[in-house]
């Protein structure tokens, strides 16, 4: 290993403020040192802000062939069935275009200063380009099914695939996860859950609070979803209706915890807000997606002012335009004015890697930490570069760091 000192104007450690004209000095791989202060045989990398790599707590890698074919709705069940009529059209999860557009996702992803993804797949395609990519990443084994005759089977059976088909990889997990309280049975719930149990360390998601016609089923029983589950003949009549909002039935039946990953809550309330912090739930914001897919704005300055733990993702390519998460930054900062630009950081860094498990060696600049470091270009005289940062920031001014 050979040790190599860089300067920059700005270092973001994220643990701490930023460090002006600072020198971070690595030993191959890993971080050993920031300093304060310049240092002779300093690589100088000029005017820009390095930072730990960017996590991109939820997207859908898979999804990429179909960026830009379903179009933009007003009502997010308007939005599903073309996108459920797109992926029918390709039924071979192997299919080259599948994998071509998810390969090509994952280097515009890394172009753009992501480092870590959690990636949501219904066919487990992914980890091998994944593996090919060298993208650290928690990959969830997504189950859909509101009346599964036999939960535990379909789990057993979908822990064995991931077993035969994900093999060990380094900075690749994989673990199930079942896709929302309107897809997913009470039974295959608390049998996903079961598995998790039996993981110990390893971490599950869902989609929760994301549309309005969510909340109305879930709390009447009725609406949208209904006639879309009957319509695909999903309908279970032996489904008791809840009567309370999507995080409250999921903390009744036992799933959500500080091990589950809740992705959305564009709906949440006051209520869903103060319960989410109160088991420790980490909240994935992806605020492009749900305004491509007509669910509205999610109420952000409401997440951090309730000292909910946010992290953010983009979503799927059929819901966004790019992967850029800079990109999600400068859409939060336009929906949360009011949240420091230090707290959008490090909700896309170490909040991120924490959600995902990867903070022993992600998501800070700090020594013993991998030197997972991408360096921004910034303009001459930025005083404010975390308010810089979450500005916008394209692709051609992002760099890695090594």
């Amino acid at each position: 290993m050979s040790i190599q000192t860089y300067r920059a104007d700005w270092v973001l450690p994220i643990a701490g403020e930023p460090i002006a004209n600072a020198t971070i000095t690595l030993d191959g791989e890993r971080i050993v040192g920031v300093n304060h202060a310049p240092a002779s045989g300093a690589v100088d990398l000029g005017h820009v802000a390095v930072l730990p790599s960017l996590v991109n707590a939820h997207t859908h890698l898979e999804l990429s062939y179909l960026h830009g074919v379903v179009p933009p709705a007003q009502r997010f069940v308007d939005w599903i069935r073309p996108l459920l009529a797109a992926r029918r059209g390709y039924p071979d999860p192997l299919d080259p275009r599948i994998l071509d557009a998810a390969r090509s996702a994952i280097g515009a992803a890394r172009a753009s200063g992501t480092g870590i993804v959690g990636d949501v797949s219904n066919s487990l395609v992914t980890p091998p380009l994944l593996r090919e990519a060298g993208m650290p990443a928690h990959l969830f084994y997504e189950l859909l099914g509101f009346n599964t005759p036999d939960p535990e089977a379909r789990v057993a059976a979908a822990r064995a695939q991931v077993e035969q088909r994900s093999s060990v990889a380094p900075h690749l997990r994989v673990s199930l996860a079942p896709h929302a309280p309107y897809s997913v049975s009470p039974g295959l719930f608390r049998a996903i859950r079961a598995d998790l149990d039996r993981h110990h360390g390893q971490v599950s998601t869902v989609h929760l609070g994301e549309s309005a016609e969510e909340v109305e089923f879930i709390r009447r029983g009725s609406g949208a979803w209904k006639v879309l589950l009957e319509e695909l003949g999903h309908w279970s009549p032996d489904w008791k209706v809840p009567g309370t909002s999507p995080a409250e039935y999921l903390e009744e039946i036992g799933f959500l915890d500080s091990r589950v990953l809740a992705v959305h809550g564009v709906q949440f309330s006051g209520e869903d807000l103060a319960r989410v912090r109160a088991l420790d739930v980490t909240v994935v914001s992806c605020p492009r997606s749900n305004r491509y897919v007509g669910v509205g704005s999610p109420p952000l300055e409401a997440f951090y002012a309730m000292d909910v733990d946010v992290a953010f993702g983009t979503d799927s390519l059929a819901s966004v335009d790019d992967l850029n998460l800079f990109a999600e930054l400068a859409e939060a900062r336009r929906l949360a004015p009011r949240v420091p630009a230090r707290a959008l950081l490090e909700s896309a860094t170490l909040t991120g890697a924490c959600a995902l498990g990867f903070d022993d060696e992600f998501g800070t600049i700090e020594p013993g930490k991998r030197a997972s470091l991408i360096a921004v270009r910034v303009q001459e005289g930025v005083d404010d570069v975390e308010e810089y940062l979450v500005g916008g920031i394209t692709p051609d001014r992002v760099q890695w760091v090594g």
